[in-house]
């Protein structure tokens, strides 16, 4: 399993009101109760109907160096100076040797109100977590979300390249964008770094400041690849080929196809992209292919990206026949300010784009910046707890709970059922009642023909199960893309996925959420 390099990754990166709370605990002697926590989120982001779940490596690696330091108890001491020494003796003696931690394994397709983490163990210790654990899962579970929307737009067979790095924000939002966009479908990233600490591929070539540094022929020097002239190559096929085009631009394609001969890819818009750019990347890939190199292709950078990727293809093609090279599949790449709108609009115009460079739409997640996790108590000393509210959306289903996905004989899922935890499980081709969790009239009998329990425990006061590798978490999330129904995945008007509840957690919900409002009398 990576590890996520992160020094901010401990206790103390929570929010004041934990510690309080955690005190008041203390104070009143139920810091060691048993108590339950749901890690969930209330609705999908981006217009969908669907989120991917991730962060799961940051929450173990959270757990397995959950301890205050001397210097940061210190530090609490003046949050809170009242306080009996007592208290910041205790805070030195925790760690997370006393929880369990259930979860939904990393890459799953998940839904509202289905508990991705289940946490249990003493009060105060499991109430210090939550903070944390959501600013762990709730950016990671977005940004990759984001990134398999770009991935389904695009269709499989086109390359991403996640070019967000310096649009991030801050170092830490960009190492976590580059590694869950590789997660969410992305094929590579720009960030060398992240490459280097998760084993992301890293791809890039040269920027405009590269083809503007280059005045004139002057400015090359040496100018031979295995004993032949590429500039002066490059300058027999322009003549052949009637281009004018400016010269600096010539220059410096053919000084780059020099460094990287058979990893020639060209940055064509600084000047002209079809009056220059084009035709001068066309000319050096001559060149190259004439030596015995087979250049790559093109980066469309500004523009019209599906007219400018129709034109170059064409003049591919038209090079191509004229000099009898194989240069139909050159590639051309896209990277102008792309989003998700952009890539739907772009294979409407039938564009002919092989690889999308995306950067600020997809690590910032402009069109949503969060997703909403949230973190609530939902059983203590054995005592399920419910949070009730005007807001339906913001009831939380009570109790211990096991989450469950269902589905039919098509081999694609129904609903996810959530049970309480003393409940037998579903079983295949036995008919069950579910029950919508705030819909009396919404109900419904289903017969699985496949049950797949949701919650794995992976933390028993130390690591018990194997964490996915981010390579098995991307496999993991295209099978489960492919086993949803395209309609619950699709762009546009998506249809809700089924969350329910099985009858007996929802008569259970009703019967609690009467006894906890008391009934009003009026005379």
């Amino acid at each position: 399993m990576e590890r996520p390099h992160n020094q901010y990754i401990r206790p103390l990166l929570t929010d004041l009101y934990q510690i309080t709370m955690c005190y008041a605990y203390w104070k009143n002697g139920h810091h060691m109760d048993h108590a339950v926590f749901d890690a969930f989120f209330r609705k999908c982001p981006f217009k969908g109907e669907y989120t991917v779940f991730a962060g799961l490596s940051e929450v173990i690696e959270f757990l397995e160096n959950f301890r205050f330091n001397q210097e940061e108890v210190n530090y609490i001491r003046t949050l809170i100076p009242h306080a009996e020494s007592e208290f910041f003796d205790w805070l030195l003696s925790i760690d997370a040797s006393q929880l369990k931690v259930y979860a939904i394994p990393e890459g799953t397709l998940v839904f509202p109100r289905i508990n991705l983490l289940r946490i249990e163990g003493p009060l105060a210790i499991a109430q210090l977590c939550e903070t944390t654990m959501l600013v762990l899962c709730n950016y990671a579970s977005l940004i990759t979300t984001n990134a398999a929307r770009f991935r389904k737009a695009a269709g499989k067979d086109k390359v991403m390249l996640e070019f967000g790095l310096r649009r991030a924000q801050g170092p830490d939002g960009a190492m976590t964008a580059s590694k869950y966009s590789y997660l969410g479908g992305f094929d590579s990233t720009s960030n060398a770094l992240a490459g280097m600490i998760y084993g992301i591929p890293v791809s890039g070539t040269h920027a405009h400041s590269y083809i503007a540094s280059y005045v004139d022929y002057s400015d090359f020097r040496d100018r031979l690849i295995d004993g032949q002239d590429i500039l002066q190559l490059a300058l027999d096929y322009r003549r052949e080929s009637g281009f004018t085009t400016n010269d600096g631009e010539l220059t410096a394609f053919a000084s780059y196809a020099k460094a990287f001969p058979n990893a020639f890819l060209a940055l064509v818009d600084t000047y002209d992209t079809l009056g220059s750019g084009i035709p001068n990347f066309l000319c050096v890939a001559l060149a190259l292919y004439k030596i015995g190199h087979k250049p790559v292709g093109i980066r469309l950078d500004s523009g019209d990206l599906a007219y400018l990727s129709i034109q170059a293809r064409a003049m591919f093609k038209k090079t191509s026949e004229k000099f009898n090279v194989p240069f139909e599949d050159l590639k051309i790449v896209a990277s102008n300010d792309i989003n998700e709108t952009v890539i739907h609009s772009l294979n409407d115009q039938k564009h002919q784009i092989d690889v999308f460079g995306v950067g600020t739409n997809l690590v910032t997640c402009q069109s949503q910046p969060a997703l909403g996790m949230v973190y609530k108590l939902v059983e203590i000393r054995e005592h399920p707890r419910i949070k009730l509210s005007n807001e339906k959306d913001k009831i939380t289903i009570p109790c211990k709970k096991n989450a469950f996905r269902l589905f039919g004989e098509s081999g694609e899922a129904i609903c996810d059922v959530l049970m309480m935890s003393d409940e037998a499980e579903p079983q295949v081709g036995t008919r069950m009642l579910v029950r919508h969790p705030f819909d009396e009239r919404k109900r419904m009998f289903v017969v699985p023909s496949k049950v797949e329990k949701l919650h794995k425990l992976i933390w028993d006061g130390r690591l018990v199960e194997k964490i996915p590798s981010l390579s098995e978490g991307r496999e993991r999330l295209q099978m489960q893309i492919e086993a949803m129904r395209n309609d619950i995945t699709r762009a546009i008007n998506p249809t809700p996925y089924k969350i329910s509840l099985s009858s007996n957690l929802y008569d259970y919900l009703q019967d609690l959420w009467n006894r906890e409002v008391p009934i009003q009398e009026f005379r």
